[in-house]
């Protein structure tokens, strides 16, 4: 079974789980003596048996609870017959279907596992190494699980074959892990003066290496991971425009392969001066969805990490009429407040709870946007990913996403849900997120109705597609470009901590600001497990990128054709510069200074009695 036919995914696994190596072996019924062919995959807090049958379940035992893994001492195959005694065992998609884990509890449970192509002493000595670990607390654990994952790192090499060509020259390599929602591979990344190479260190991927040409790079971002400087996500173009997030050990180790990279000479990076993208987006070149995308980006939002996911506002707030007119300002939520504010009411009740507290102080004990958020949107295209975080389960028919107009009024009155949107909802290409076409079966919700495909506004005419082009000519109108800004200061601006925040009424929890704390400091294993899981349930705030208010989209009204009579004048040049690309949109003269604005985003500054540019 290739990797690409496998039913294996780290998805199986618990949140962030290790996977090594697999091992093709039989598993023997212990009640009939019947053989089932496939391969046993040694995780770090599990082993997983892969049938190759596709019918058959897939069986995930986790080393704590396994009362036993060793060799079947009264076996004639002793040397390749591993026995597992376990008192629970989990199957998953059986029939190849997705649907919640079985957890079958027995008292003792014995699993027979013969190898085929290597004996007992090629993976019982790792697998013990982790079923040792599975005994300790969990920070210890993980902890444990670093050492032995590193030493078994150190002894994978990478293959020269695989080298564009003979004349490459490596440049700097570093042990990383390549970062998905819920998911880390570990891996090695390596830089060429040609090329950079991915090197996954299992076989979880079709190919053992992947290939980028520092020639297709368009993008090199440093990214937070895990309240940690090591992230770095490389955009690249292969065919289509991909993605790879990678976490390295280290925030040195990062920026020290960040500066290598950007030294390459077959590097051409595309610029991207946040000054220029303002005006860009103010004089309407770049759309309102193309913008908020680039802010997120710029503060650390990631599609790859659940916990910094790019997050857009609710922008209407009327999802239960028939008709809607988009020029009809009431039908727009206030977004120079945050959710939390927008109902007077439960803002009252939060205030009086927030001067009670003790310092530090916080209005809302939920955030806005967080893996448990995100994964509520996109239950019906990944319910891979719900049943990652939730131990092999969904959620409660009643609390699943069944309906816009119920999420936004619980948005409107919970005393614990704040949260915004996502991008997919002004994404005209992706409105599958709203429709149960895998048929997934969440169950019946407490009036009997089955939980299906998400139900939608009448105005949406009961298509998804009309609903997200709705949205999305409502995110581009003329009353969201005039106030958007100040969304944009409450998320990623001045109003997004401190005194502007207290004034704002847009006050989380401390411990999610960005600078609040820096878990590589942290060097208390127990402090630091407990910070990574409040980080994996609660999220983290964008990184502030404005300390300033956000300049307003100019709105451009529409022009009147008028006759009218100019008497003619004389003009005289006195000084000529040649520095757009394109045509000049404003021009501000003082004091022999000069300042213009072009068409491309470019501000520039001339000295005209120095005859000069000095910007």
């Amino acid at each position: 079974m290739s990797s690409k036919d496998s039913r294996f995914s780290l998805l199986l696994l618990e949140p962030y789980e290790i996977y090594f190596e697999d091992f093709h072996v039989d598993l023997i019924e212990q009640a009939d003596a019947s053989i089932t062919d496939g391969k046993l995959k040694i995780c770090s807090k599990s082993i997983v048996f892969e049938p190759k049958q596709i019918e058959k379940p897939l069986l995930k035992l986790s080393y704590k609870d396994c009362f036993s893994i060793e060799t079947c001492k009264d076996h004639e195959l002793k040397n390749t017959l591993l026995e597992v005694t376990t008192s629970q065992y989990v199957e998953m998609l059986e029939e190849n279907i997705i649907a919640p884990f079985k957890f079958e509890n027995q008292h003792q449970k014995k699993f027979k596992f013969q190898l085929k192509y290597v004996t007992i002493e090629d993976c019982i000595p790792k697998i013990e190494q982790l079923r040792r670990a599975a005994t300790l607390p969990i920070h210890e654990q993980n902890s444990m699980i670093s050492t032995i994952a590193y030493s078994w790192y150190n002894r994978i090499n990478f293959d020269p074959l695989w080298f564009e060509n003979i004349y490459e020259k490596v440049i700097i390599e570093s042990t990383v892990n390549l970062i998905k929602p819920l998911v880390t591979n570990p891996g090695r990344l390596l830089l060429t003066n040609k090329l950079l190479y991915f090197q996954s260190f299992n076989n979880i991927q079709t190919d053992p290496v992947l290939k980028i040409s520092l020639s297709n790079i368009v993008h090199l971002m440093k990214r937070r991971f895990m309240l940690k400087q090591i992230g770095l996500e490389i955009v690249f173009n292969q065919g289509c425009k991909k993605v790879l997030f990678i976490a390295f050990i280290t925030d040195t180790i990062r920026d020290k392969f960040y500066d290598e990279i950007f030294q390459q000479p077959n590097l051409s990076i595309e610029n991207l001066d946040c000054e220029s993208i303002i005006i860009k987006w103010q004089n309407g070149e770049i759309s309102n969805y193309d913008y908020l995308l680039y802010l997120n980006s710029l503060a650390d939002r990631s599609f790859n990490d659940l916990t910094q996911y790019p997050v857009f506002p609710w922008i209407l707030r009327d999802y239960t009429s028939q008709t809607i007119d988009l020029n009809d300002i009431k039908i727009y939520r206030n977004l120079q407040k945050p959710v939390g504010a927008l109902n007077e009411d439960r803002l009252g009740k939060l205030k009086e709870r927030y001067t009670e507290m003790d310092e530090p102080k916080y209005l809302y004990g939920s955030m806005f946007s967080a893996p448990g958020l995100i994964i509520f949107y996109l239950a019906r295209k990944f319910p891979e990913l719900m049943l990652c975080l939730q131990n092999g389960k969904f959620d409660h028919p009643d609390r699943i996403f069944n309906s816009i107009s119920e999420t936004f009024k619980n948005c409107m009155t919970n005393m614990s849900d704040f949260k915004e949107l996502i991008p997919e909802f002004f994404d005209t290409s992706k409105s599958d997120f709203l429709i149960n076409k895998k048929k997934i079966n969440f169950g019946h919700k407490w009036d009997g109705s089955v939980v299906n495909d998400i139900q939608l506004p009448p105005w949406a005419k009961n298509s998804a597609s009309t609903f997200i082009q709705i949205l999305r000519s409502a995110l581009e109108s003329n009353y969201v470009s005039a106030n958007i800004n100040h969304w944009i200061d409450l998320i990623f601006g001045y109003k997004q901590r401190g005194e502007e925040a207290v004034k704002s009424d847009n006050l989380f929890y401390h411990l999610c600001y960005e600078g609040s704390i820096n878990l590589s400091n942290v060097t208390d294993l127990a402090a630091r497990h407990a910070l990574e899981v409040q980080i994996l349930e609660f999220g983290q705030i964008p990184k502030q990128i404005f300390t300033t208010p956000h300049p307003q989209k100019l709105i451009h009204a529409k022009l009147h054709a008028v006759s009218c009579s100019v008497e003619s004048f004389a003009v005289e040049l006195i000084k000529s510069f040649t520095s757009f690309k394109d045509s000049i949109l404003s021009l501000f003269y003082s004091e022999n200074i000069l300042i213009s604005t072009g068409k491309d985003g470019n501000i520039k500054c001339f000295n005209i009695k120095e005859n000069t540019q000095i910007r």
